[in-house]
């Protein structure tokens, strides 16, 4: 399975693994799933970082680069299919997300209640 981290489940993966479920952690660390971090994510996070809202140790890039993790750039095609979903959701970033992951054929990670209302497949916890 291809999956893709949001935002907070990666943070999570990283330094709070008691917060995910059994199910979540076992399908992160499974090796026969290939799992995928969104530039949108990162770029999230450091926004969040400069804001003041999110406070990262400063190996911050050292630990998300040891992981076994897919980069997945953004797209153009990704932005188009941005303007293509309905307006359930109000927050870029996590659109972003959904756009990627239905062009991809990816299965989002996520706790957000409003993403599995998108036609896209989603981790259930």
């Amino acid at each position: 399975m291809n999956l893709l981290l949001d935002t907070h489940m990666l943070l999570w993966w990283l330094g709070d693994t008691a917060r995910l479920t059994r199910r979540e952690r076992e399908a992160i660390a499974d090796a026969e799933n290939t799992v995928y971090l969104s530039a949108v994510v990162v770029w999230e996070i450091r926004i969040k970082q400069a804001l003041g809202k999110l406070r990262l140790p400063e190996r911050f890039r050292r630990v998300v680069d040891a992981e076994p993790l897919v980069e997945l750039p953004m797209t153009v095609a990704h932005a188009h299919a941005v303007g293509e979903l309905p307006s359930i959701h109000r927050d870029p970033f996590d659109r972003m997300l959904v756009a990627q992951a239905s062009c991809e054929g990816f299965t989002i990670v996520t706790r957000d209640p409003t993403i599995p209302g998108y036609p896209v497949s989603v981790l259930k916890a």
